[in-house]
């Protein structure tokens, strides 16, 4: 489609659309543009009863209501009311058609406040998205305004202005250089028809990475915690990622969601690509995955990696005390997923990465409630809770490394110990830093690099 004949949509100041010079008409219901924004911001197709669950929760009829919502939004699209494709199961608004305010920023643009005139009080579901999207605008907003802070072409007043305007934003997250490999989404299908979507990225020998808590293959490029480890690994390896089901860009609303579908997801994912035999990487939860992958197919896996792994969750060795703590974390997740609270803030993203500045916090924040709904995060930690793999660990005879924060708070050095010490052929490697997964600016992240390139060329 040539870049003249797309919608130019506007999502700062006022939303507006425009077609050439032309303005579209926006609906009159505040819900029903919600709605239209909502599918353009989501770029994939959502389950009807999703929509209904987040938009039209009402005694009357919900799917009628969402009936006459995209019929309002294939009179304001016209011409290019075909870019709506909405069938018995899901919607889907085709975004190629669209160009956003949001991804060609200037100075100026940047000033204005981010979707406005679209709050549903009362829909909790949606004010959360919307908090998140409007946190992800303002930090591309923030750094836009401190480029534009620093180049000589304004005037030292403007450049005042938009210093003063990114420090209100509050961001200060350092960007991340963009990897050096072109990066394609693809899909495949579980066993159970969820559709999983992974990516490849880089040269060289294939190296395999399964999911991990939270993944999101888009968002993950440019993140402050572990953008440096996904441009790192693609500047020596073909780098295979995937996002699990019920987060980041597969499928979220799925039948079932437990430990036998994360590994059956990994399956997918290497077989849609025809692989025989390659190294696997776990990080967090992923390891178990990994490990439960190796002991099903030991002629699949060349060599392991382990980062910040644990072979059992926490229900099958946590005392009293610190049961009770993760079980107020779960309720706290349960009760507060999506609010940028400090207490939220200090009880779970503060475990994670304990030495991350602000700006990385309140990143890693924004990222996992953009990334995976509610509902389906206490489901992860369910799962993660009663993961076991213990078993399997005497039935691995292959090289393998293990990687772990000497101080990490989520899952503790002894877990390490007890890979390293069980798995046949397994070496550790203990990293100087506090963060489950040390961050991108950490010199832990090069040693991470380092260890599994010198790991793989053995």
């Amino acid at each position: 489609m040539p870049l003249g004949s797309q919608i130019r949509t506007n999502l700062l100041g006022e939303i507006a659309l425009f077609r050439g010079v032309e303005p579209l008409d926006l609906p009159a219901s505040r819900k029903t543009r919600a709605l239209f924004i909502y599918l353009l911001l989501n770029a994939k197709p959502v389950r009807r009863d999703r929509l209904c669950e987040i938009f039209f929760d009402i005694p009357d009829d919900p799917r009628a209501a969402l009936r006459w919502s995209l019929s309002k939004l294939r009179v304001m699209l016209g011409k290019d009311a075909h870019r709506l494709n909405a069938d018995r199961e899901r919607v889907f608004l085709d975004t190629a058609g669209f160009k956003l305010d949001i991804d060609h920023l200037d100075a100026t643009q940047a000033m204005e406040s981010p979707l406005p005139g679209i709050d549903l009080p009362g829909l909790d579901e949606y004010t959360l998205w919307l908090g998140a999207e409007r946190a992800a605008i303002d930090r591309k907003r923030a750094r836009r305004l401190d480029e534009a802070a620093r180049n000589a072409r304004y005037s030292d007043a403007e450049r005042k202005r938009f210093a003063a305007a990114a420090d209100d934003l509050g961001e200060h997250v350092e960007p991340v250089a963009p990897p050096v490999a072109h990066q394609a989404i693809n899909y495949c299908f579980a066993q159970d028809g969820t559709r999983i979507a992974y990516a490849v990225t880089g040269a060289g020998d294939v190296l395999v990475k399964s999911a991990n808590w939270l993944n999101h293959l888009e968002l993950d490029w440019s993140s402050p915690l572990w953008g440096r480890m996904v441009s790192g690994l693609s500047e020596n390896f073909r780098l295979v990622r995937y996002d699990e089901r019920a987060n980041g860009l597969s499928d979220w609303d799925v039948n079932e969601l437990s430990f036998e579908t994360l590994v059956s997801d990994l399956e997918a994912v290497v077989d849609s690509l025809g692989l025989k035999r390659f190294p696997l990487l776990g990080i967090s939860q992923g390891a178990a995955v990994s490990i439960e992958f190796a002991a099903r197919h030991p002629d699949r896996v060349s060599h392991l990696i382990l980062l910040g792994g644990y072979s059992s969750g926490w229900r099958h060795w946590a005392g009293e005390e610190e049961a009770a703590e993760r079980e107020a974390v779960m309720t706290l997740v349960k009760n507060g997923w999506g609010k940028a609270s400090p207490l939220y803030r200090q009880i779970f993203s503060e475990s994670f990465v304990p030495s991350a500045t602000a700006g990385e916090l309140e990143w890693f924040n924004d990222f996992q409630r953009q990334t995976v709904s509610p509902s389906n995060a206490v489901a992860f930690l369910e799962i993660f809770s009663k993961i076991d793999v213990r078993h399997r660990l005497r039935e691995l005879d292959l090289p393998t490394l293990v990687l772990h924060s000497r101080g990490d708070r989520r899952v503790g050095m002894t877990q390490a110990i007890e890979l390293a010490s069980t798995i046949n052929g397994a070496s550790l490697v203990t990293l100087d830093t506090d963060n489950h997964i040390p961050l991108a600016r950490e010199p832990a992240m090069e040693v991470v690099l380092e260890s599994i390139r010198e790991f793989l060329r053995r």
